[in-house]
């Protein structure tokens, strides 16, 4: 992936007008998960999606994402199921500060929280219990944290392409029952004290002005 991108690194390194320092916005970026939706129709145990959306102040870009989960594991004692909707809201920094088109190779960090209901049906098939035992979790709640880092790329116009890799921690949940969450939306398994979780993603560019340059030193 890094090398299909390193042109555009060498392109933007070669400018010869650098942007402006104006912590003015010059444009917002729309875009979705590629990952989430190829894995919808190919991945029985998973339904979801993904949107986010950011806004540059000079080399800082405001970052919120908002997403859907939904899980469904069954072995042969167990059926579990779960779904909600999660968002993150950020900060990126950009490196590449010498490019007037605003391509970036970028570090930041993220806050995410997820509202979900999950059910946990057991199977008892042994000598003392015969049936079955049904727990669940309503309307709860997680919170993580987030170190990101990735790229986006200009690739036709208004067109273009990037990925996020994340490194995520310190998850905390709250439910009503005695039931641990099992699998928290945007976050995942709960067994992990952190985990890692990557995005492909496609962006449409608005432009609100244009970038103000100034001759290269």
């Amino acid at each position: 992936m890094i090398v299909v991108f390193l042109p555009f690194f060498v392109q933007a390194q070669k400018r010869d007008s650098l942007i402006q320092k104006d912590y003015r916005p010059t444009g917002i970026r729309l875009g979705t998960d590629v990952f989430s939706l190829v894995r919808n129709p190919i991945d029985d145990t998973f339904n979801g999606w993904e949107v986010s959306a950011d806004v540059d102040f000079y080399r800082f870009f405001l970052t919120a994402e908002l997403g859907y989960w939904g899980r469904d594991f069954t072995t042969e004692d167990e059926v579990y199921s779960n779904s909600g909707s999660y968002w993150r809201i950020g900060v990126d920094m950009n490196f590449l500060k010498k490019d007037p088109e605003k391509n970036m190779f970028f570090l930041g960090a993220r806050y995410g929280s997820g509202t979900f209901d999950e059910t946990l049906s057991i199977q008892l098939n042994d000598t003392w219990n015969q049936g079955s035992s049904v727990f669940t979790n309503t309307d709860a709640k997680a919170s993580w944290g987030e170190i990101t880092g990735g790229l986006r790329v200009k690739v036709w116009k208004f067109l273009w392409l990037g990925y996020t890799a994340r490194y995520k921690f310190a998850l905390a949940t709250k439910t009503t029952s005695n039931l641990v969450p099992t699998d928290v939306p945007g976050y995942g398994s709960t067994d992990k004290k952190h985990t890692w979780g990557f995005n492909y993603q496609v962006f449409i560019r608005f432009p609100v002005r244009k970038v103000q340059l100034v001759p290269a030193k």
